[in-house]
Order: structure tokens, then sequence, then C-alpha cells
């Protein structure tokens, strides 16, 4: 029986979901939602406050700040509120109601961008904010989770070497692609350690990570509206994307078999599923990498007039009464 005294003591790495049930093909699902902050985000949290301890550059009077999405957000109030830091998270529009609260729960100050800049949209505008309060007050402290290289090592570090663990045989590899940190860092360590395995980004449709126009994304958590700085597409053997409208269904087919998980993971499900739809054979063995659950989404992927005013009612049909996922390419 583990017994802790701080929250990030306690991660659970090695726990696998087979999805073959539901998405019939041969895919293990990494569960990465159980730890305190609720997501694979705590582990990149981590190693940028440590390493910002180490240089001296994050002190007791520090104020943390950083521009997220959610889920880093979630994990650097935890972070902050263990080790006695202010931390202040700017987020945008899109952030889920139950994640900004959450945040607020945990002592942490949450600022919204309402509207999008110009040139680089709702991101653009929060980085903005993060330079502007910096520029103003030299307490606060932004851990740039864009360039920091904290964030891939620590998947490197972690990640990576779970999922070879349990997976000796691995041939492909599902990872979802936000500000690539979990991308690069498996894809680092399987070149250096098992480079036989094949790394699959899974980006989301209006996201401009891998090149192409921007467009509406609605769902916080993968996709850029810039290019992520610490992306190397020379480390990634192929590419997915995947619509909104596929990520909602697969969100709430897994929930049919009762795993709730967030749209991240729905993204990464439905996009693994389609790639092995296409390429893949019961020979392979495949894991995607699930970033977190499903309860911060309760009033968007799993509302169902969020959905059907966003995507049209169509999208509901197929995801009651416990069907199971048939990929779009069978």
């Amino acid at each position: 029986m583990p017994v802790i005294s701080v929250p990030t003591d306690f991660n659970e790495e090695e726990l696998f979901v087979d999805l073959r049930p539901v998405v019939g093909h041969s895919l293990y699902l990494k569960c990465e939602g159980f730890n305190f902050a609720g997501s694979i985000k705590v582990k990149a949290a981590l190693e940028m406050v440590k390493a910002a301890e180490r240089d001296g550059i994050l002190t007791p009077g520090s104020v943390l700040v950083e521009s997220s999405s959610g889920n880093l957000g979630v994990a650097l109030s935890m972070i902050a509120a263990s080790r006695g830091y202010r931390f202040l998270c700017v987020t945008d529009s899109r952030c889920n109601p139950q994640t900004r609260r959450l945040m607020e729960a945990l002592g942490s100050e949450v600022h919204v961008i309402t509207e999008p800049a110009t040139d680089g949209g709702f991101l653009g505008a929060r980085i903005s904010y993060v330079r502007a309060l910096c520029a103003s007050d030299d307490r606060y402290v932004w851990l740039d989770q864009y360039t920091n290289s904290g964030n891939w090592r620590a998947h490197y570090r972690t990640t990576a070497p779970a999922i070879a663990r349990q997976f000796p045989q691995l041939d492909v590899l599902f990872v979802g692609v936000g500000t690539s940190g979990t991308l690069m860092g498996c894809a680092r360590w399987f070149w250096e350690h098992r480079r036989g395995v094949r790394i699959v980004a899974v980006d989301s449709e209006g996201s401009v990570s891998f090149g192409g126009a921007p467009g509406r994304r609605m769902i916080p958590g993968l996709g850029m509206s810039v290019t992520p700085p610490l992306l190397d597409e020379s480390w990634v053997d192929d590419l997915v994307r995947v619509e909104e409208a596929d990520t909602v269904r697969a969100c709430r087919r897994l929930a049919r078999r009762g795993f709730l998980f967030g749209g991240s993971t729905g993204t990464v499900v439905s996009g693994a599923s389609d790639w092995l739809a296409r390429n893949g054979s019961d020979d392979l063995t495949a894991v995607a990498i699930a970033p977190d659950l499903g309860e911060r989404y309760l009033d968007s992927v799993y509302r169902d007039g969020w959905v059907s005013d966003l995507y049209g009612a169509d999208v509901l049909e197929g995801t009651t009464g416990g069907l199971p996922m048939v990929s779009r390419s069978a």
C-alpha cells in the first residue's frame, strides 16, 4: 500500500487497456490520468519546476505563470500548492469550466483570454499576455512549456521506458500532438533504444503543427495554432489528422463501454483506429497514449446539446447502447 506525503509521489505508470473489443483492432491504451493532477501533464510540469529550482530561477518569492489550455495548468496548480508557490494560469475561453474551477480550488489564479490574436490565434494571445506580465514584474517565472526541454525530457525519462517494459515487441506507438513534448520524448527514446518502433503522430484537424491552414478547434488539449518549437518532424514516421466530430464519437463510444476519457484520448484512439484499419494486421503490437480522463469534459464532449450545436445531431448516432466503435475505413 503506497503512503505519500506530497501529491506528486503517486502516479500510476503501468495501467493499459486492451481496446480490441471497442475498436476492432489490436490496440493497447496507456492510461496516464491516474494521478492527483488527472493527466500526463504532471510529468512535464514536475520536470520543469524542479529544473527551475535547481537553476535558481524559481525561488520562494517567485510567482509561477504559464499558458495552458487546461491540463498543464491543473498540474502546475497542484505542484504550486504542494511546494508553496503562487501560480497564475493564462488560458482561453475554450478551457473547460470544470478545469478552471479545479485550478482555483487548488489556490491558483486563472486569467481567461477571450479574443484570439490576429496572428497566432488564442495561443498567440495567451503568450503575448504572459510575456507582458513577466516584463512588468520580475517575480513572475514563466516555465514556457512550448520551448522548455524539460517537457520532452520527462517523457524520455518515464513514459517511453514504461511502455517498452510492458511491450518489448512493440511495433507502433500513437502519440497525440500538442506542444509535442510527449511525442518528442517518446520518439527520441525509441529511436535510441528500440529503433524499429514506428512513431505515429495524431493531430487535430485545424491544427497547424504539421502545416496547413488553421481551422476551428473547440476541444482543448491537442493541436496548435503555431508550429510547436519543440517539434522535429524527422523523428516522426507518420501523421494522422482527426476531425473533432470523430474525437467526440470515439470518446462517447468508449464511454458506452465504461471508459470515460478526455478529448485528447478520443482523438488519439480515433486516429490510431483509422491508421490500423489502413495499415495494421493482427501481427502488429500497437500502443496509444491516453493523456487524461473524461470528467472535465462532461459539459462539452459528453453533453448532447453542446455536441449537436457544434457538430450536428448525426455525431450522436451510434454512441448509445454500448455499440462497438467501427472504424470509418473498415
